[in-house]
């Protein structure tokens, strides 16, 4: 599988660092698996102003949120292998992470997993629907070797 991972940092995060390019890109390529021969993706990681008002442009939800993803539809007739883009508030992972108290890192992990599901289609609006995209989330963070991060939640 080819993958194009373009990594933007839009942040000056005092307070962290945002994960490197390498695992960003390790952890796209674990929630891909060979789904597709080829993709081409963005993820962004941005401030809260960012992604706050992203929220409230194309969800109308005016607050910030810890990832949006944003998946390419290509015109009729038109196949590329872009898949979109996926969009990760650094400070609210970071808050997330500390106030489940998880490892920042896997909450990031997470974040992409969940972000890229999103670009191939998954999606958590119905109960059957969250069902299958938690339970592919944790075998992939698993594989990665994070813990289910909704049991975390709930202990």
């Amino acid at each position: 599988m080819t993958i194009a991972l373009d990594v933007q940092y839009a942040v000056q995060d005092a307070d962290g660092e945002p994960p490197s390019t390498e695992a960003l890109s390790s952890w796209v390529s674990a929630a891909l698996n060979d789904r597709l021969d080829e993709a081409e993706l963005t993820i962004r990681i941005v401030d809260v102003d960012e992604i706050q008002s992203l929220n409230r442009d194309y969800r109308h939800k005016d607050a910030p949120t810890n990832v949006l993803s944003f998946p390419f539809e290509a015109p009729p007739g038109v196949e590329l292998p872009l898949l979109g883009d996926v969009i990760i508030c650094a400070q609210v992972v970071r808050d997330e992470a500390r106030a489940q108290g998880k490892a920042e890192i896997a909450h990031w992990a997470h974040m992409v997993v969940h972000g890229v599901l999103h670009l191939l289609g998954y999606d958590h609006l119905e109960d059957d629907e969250a069902e299958e995209m938690e339970a592919l989330e944790v075998e992939i963070l698993q594989q990665l070797g994070f813990a289910d991060p909704y049991a975390e939640q709930a202990a």
